[in-house]
C-alpha cells in the first residue's frame, strides 16, 4: 500500500515514520521515499490501519493505493 506524505519528508523522518508503522504491524516492510514524499508499507493489514499511526506522529496522509 502507498500513502502520499502532504508535508515534505526529511531524512530525519524515516525512522520516525518507520517506527510509527512497526507498532501497526511489527512485520511490515516499510519505505520511505524522501524524493515523492511518499510512503509504502507491505503488510497484510489494511490501509486505515496504518492511518492512525500517521495521525499520532502528526503526518497527514491520503492512501494513494490499498
Amino acid at each position: 500500500m502507498k500513502f502520499s506524505v502532504k508535508r515534505e519528508i526529511r531524512s530525519d523522518d524515516i525512522s520516525t515514520i518507520e517506527h510509527a508503522m512497526k507498532t501497526v504491524d511489527a512485520d511490515a516492510k516499510v519505505n520511505v521515499d524522501v524524493d515523492a514524499n511518499m510512503v509504502n508499507v507491505d503488510s497484510w493489514l489494511m490501509p486505515e490501519e496504518f492511518l492512525v499511526a500517521f495521525i499520532d506522529e502528526d503526518y497527514d496522509v491520503i492512501i494513494v493505493e490499498a
